[in-house]
């Protein structure tokens, strides 16, 4: 078998290939696929479209910020202000006292226990700063005033306490403690 025996057989092929395609395509009533939709299913689907004059394509810029957001500097830097200006001595030492603790004449241990029920009370209204007053232990025998100390020990080691300090002589200088509790 030569070349041209081989280009003779293959034209055949094709010839039997496009002969079988005219007759399975005999059935169809248009060029179009089989699965083509028809014009009534085309119009259904332009009048359920939204607008028919929209264009599908998406502006990038607009892609971008719905995918990432945008981020209001402004908003951010006034709230770490207004965080700084509520963490400063100065401001947290002019809030107002919305409640008061007197621990005068109570043992170490029931005064532990008020505080802790104050406290506990206190942040379940949402309170913000207390004022707790001890004495200044006039008839202490020791150095420190003991209920001062107590009051000291319970600010540092319970977690619901934040700042504290003295206030000026007229609510209470060293006798008394305000504490701004934790939000």
């Amino acid at each position: 078998m030569d070349f041209g025996d081989i280009l003779d057989q293959w034209d055949k092929q094709q010839k039997n290939a496009a002969g079988k395609q005219k007759e399975s395509g005999k059935n169809q009533v248009s060029h179009k696929k089989a699965n083509a939709p028809t014009p009534e299913e085309k119009a259904a689907v332009r009048s359920r479209a939204i607008d028919p004059g929209f264009d599908k394509r998406i502006n990038p810029e607009e892609a971008w910020l719905r995918r990432y957001g945008t981020v209001d500097k402004d908003r951010i830097a006034d709230e770490a202000e207004e965080r700084a200006r509520e963490n400063s001595q100065h401001y947290l030492k002019n809030l107002p006292v919305e409640a008061r603790l007197d621990l005068h004449g109570l043992t170490q241990e029931e005064a532990r226990n008020r505080l802790s029920s104050f406290v506990g009370d206190c942040m379940q209204r949402g309170v913000r700063k207390v004022l707790l007053v001890h004495g200044k232990g006039l008839h202490t025998t020791g150095s420190d005033p003991v209920l001062g100390e107590v009051v000291r020990k319970f600010i540092e080691t319970d977690k619901r306490c934040g700042t504290s300090g003295h206030p000026d002589k007229r609510m209470g200088g060293n006798g008394a403690t305000w504490l701004v509790l934790k939000a």
